[in-house]
């Protein structure tokens, strides 16, 4: 992408410039200079954060004395230290504030049409009733808790829930599998796991006990399943427990378990490129922080407001909408379904019915609604003051499609892109700077990000990496048990440096463009897995020896799956049973968006004189693209037989 693309296509206002949510930051701290302020973030971080913490009201228990301690390195700073800091107090305050308490805290709808809808005031009840549940069961501070579960009020209160008591959830994706529940809640030896019995997709009942069961059978460590029963399924069997049991209890009385900052509230796995999903820990002093930050200063979100923003409770983006709602008195409005059923005008419809001032959407979301325009925007769309696309890369084309129709080319789009490991923003959108079309305006104030070469040094109008330069509020406090994996992914590639993994270009009109990741991981409709997941659950089959996943380009998903496989030469199964073999293993272990939209059997795979797979060589030859340093490559024989495979 050259800097020619780099063209404002939405110009600040007076609004955003005098009363945005940045600008009155801005104003308290005597700066008129967005650069200044930019500066100001990354030279004096503690006076910055002091002064951001005192402008959104997040509620310390007991103030810190030393904004961060570095005596273990930058890798592992603790912040706030001294201080005390449960985050569900700086939530809480809304249930008491009189502009807020009998305000919708959330709008629950399903894909069935029902809704549900529960006041500030009413939410924190049912979380204090919930957390009283928990603590009857026994759990305490630091236990780990699984939470299986489509979002809505249910999987709301939970989450609340379980940092009120001071332990640590675990978010998983609802659509997940066995494999996927077991590697997670094994790792981090959770206790207990809040489930659904399922939900409903385009009108079908998808069922959820069964995974769940058999993820239990493997998983010693579970003393109990609790199962929120889905009003679109059957009831529950004998001998399974309701998660009403925990929801029924008489509320607790006293406030939020008082923390350390720097105690973790969640462990949220995310898969990399080989072995294990990795388990980044976020505290109390960090995600919430930072996302209260974000929510401020990027999406530009205040009490009152309406945020909508589909998503999973078990990625990274669930957790952070439901979290910069309740940090900031905004209505929560949830979705679970699928947002074309019955038709694609569901999610205008959504917006129109509950006046949505802040919506988000994935580009793969956005893709969609371009591909049905005619339905997609019938409603009355002039709620919308801001929108916000993230999760993976969105090109101009459908950059300025959503911009027209849902924003009426008056709305900012907030392009944010981040991470599971940093909570939220590395680079974004402000309201108060130009925005050009698929790019990005801003490093994110209190980000020390740079885009530099593998020597760690600045480039400008070329490829480079992402890189974080100092320790960062917001930044995982490390991978759950496992420093050497965290310093290895994040710090080793440049000593020094936190090297994120994206490829990125910063032009010399001052815009980013993300150009993808710059390992092997996998982003399937803006969910992120590592290849070794897919791969170790196909080499469970006696049939296959070897395994390779690959994401390729789609121009509906953004990504899709394909797996070359080796068979064993005993297998008895044809090749079209064997191929089929292979993507219902990834479906069922894994969760329908994983399914492989091709398979192909292979003699050998292109491997490096060290074995390893050479995945970048075999997503080229699929997709056409140069071949790039082929000097590691031990078997050249695999690219034509490669070729020959791909019809190349």
């Amino acid at each position: 992408m050259s800097s020619t693309a780099s063209y404002p296509v939405w110009e600040p206002r007076k609004q955003e410039l005098e009363h945005s949510q940045i600008a009155r930051f801005m104003k308290t701290l005597g700066m008129t200079s967005y650069d200044d302020f930019y500066r100001f973030s990354i030279d004096q971080p503690e006076a910055y954060w002091k002064a951001f913490i005192e402008f959104s009201g997040m509620v310390f228990s007991k103030p810190y004395h030393q904004f961060v301690d570095l005596s273990r390195g930058k890798e592992f700073p603790r912040w706030f230290v001294g201080g005390e800091m449960n985050w569900i107090d700086t939530c809480q305050r809304w249930a008491n504030h009189p502009d807020t308490r009998d305000q919708s805290a959330i709008i629950a709808v399903r894909e069935s049409g029902q809704v549900q809808q529960v006041s500030f005031s009413e939410f924190f009840v049912r979380v204090r009733k919930f957390a009283a549940g928990l603590k009857r069961f026994g759990i305490k501070k630091g236990d780990r808790i699984g939470l299986l579960m489509e979002n809505g009020i249910e999987a709301n209160v939970s989450f609340f829930a379980i940092s009120y008591i001071g332990a640590v959830v675990v978010p998983l994706f609802s659509g997940f599998g066995v494999d996927a529940i077991v590697s997670r809640l094994e790792s981090c030896q959770a206790r207990l796991l809040l489930a659904t019995t399922g939900f409903a997709r385009r009108g079908k009942f998808i069922e959820a006990v069964s995974n769940v069961h058999a993820a239990r059978e493997k998983l010693p460590s579970i003393e109990a399943v609790f199962f929120k029963v889905s009003a679109e399924g059957p009831a529950l069997a004998a001998g399974e427990r309701d998660w009403n049991e925990l929801a029924n209890a008489e509320p607790l009385q006293e406030q939020p378990e008082r923390m350390d900052p720097n105690d973790p509230f969640m462990v949220i796995y995310t898969s990399g490129t080989t072995g294990k999903p990795k388990g980044p820990v976020h505290t109390h002093g960090g995600f919430p922080i930072k996302m209260a930050h974000d929510a401020m200063m990027h999406f530009n979100l205040d009490k009152g407001d309406v945020f909508c923003w589909p998503a999973d409770m078990g990625w990274i983006a669930g957790p952070m909408i439901s979290s910069s709602a309740m940090l900031m008195g905004a209505t929560l409005v949830t979705y679970d379904g699928t947002p074309d059923y019955p038709d694609w005008s569901r999610m205008a419809r959504l917006i129109e019915q509950y006046k949505v001032t802040h919506y988000g959407a994935s580009p793969t979301l956005i893709r969609g609604a371009q591909a049905h325009a005619q339905e997609a925007v019938v409603g009355d769309l002039s709620s919308i003051r801001l929108l916000i696309s993230a999760g993976e890369a969105i090109n101009q084309e459908h950059y300025h499609w959503f911009h027209k129709h849902f924003g009426n080319l008056a709305c900012p789009v907030i392009n944010i892109t981040g991470g599971t490991e940093v909570s939220s923003a590395l680079l974004a959108n402000v309201v108060i700077r130009p925005i050009a079309p698929a790019g990005f305006n801003s490093k994110s104030p209190g980000v020390d990000v740079d885009i530099v070469d593998l020597d760690g040094k600045t480039v400008r109008n070329q490829i480079g990496e992402m890189a974080i330069r100092q320790p960062f509020v917001g930044m995982c406090s490390s991978f759950w048990k496992d420093d050497e994996r965290y310093l290895e992914t994040y710090w080793q590639t440049v000593p020094g440096i936190w090297i994120h993994g994206d490829l990125v270009l910063w032009d010399d009109k001052g815009f980013f463009y993300v150009l993808g990741r710059s390992d092997d991981t996998i982003k399937v409709a803006g969910k992120r897995l590592g290849p070794a997941e897919v791969e170790k659950i196909v080499l469970e089959s006696p049939q296959f020896t070897e395994a390779a996943a690959v994401g390729v380009e789609d121009s509906l998903k953004g990504a899709r799956l394909i797996v070359l496989v080796i068979a064993d030469p005993k297998a008895k199964e044809d090749s079209e049973q064997l191929k089929k073999m292979v993507k219902d293993r990834v479906e069922e272990n894994m969760g329908k968006p994983f399914r492989p939209s091709e398979v192909f059997l292979v003699k050998q795979l292109p491997k490096t004189r060290s074995t390893k797979v050479m995945r970048r060589v075999i997503r080229n030859v699929y997709t056409g693209s140069p071949l790039g340093d082929l000097s590691a490559l031990d078997n050249p024989a695999a690219l034509d037989e490669l070729k020959t495979v791909f019809g190349k």
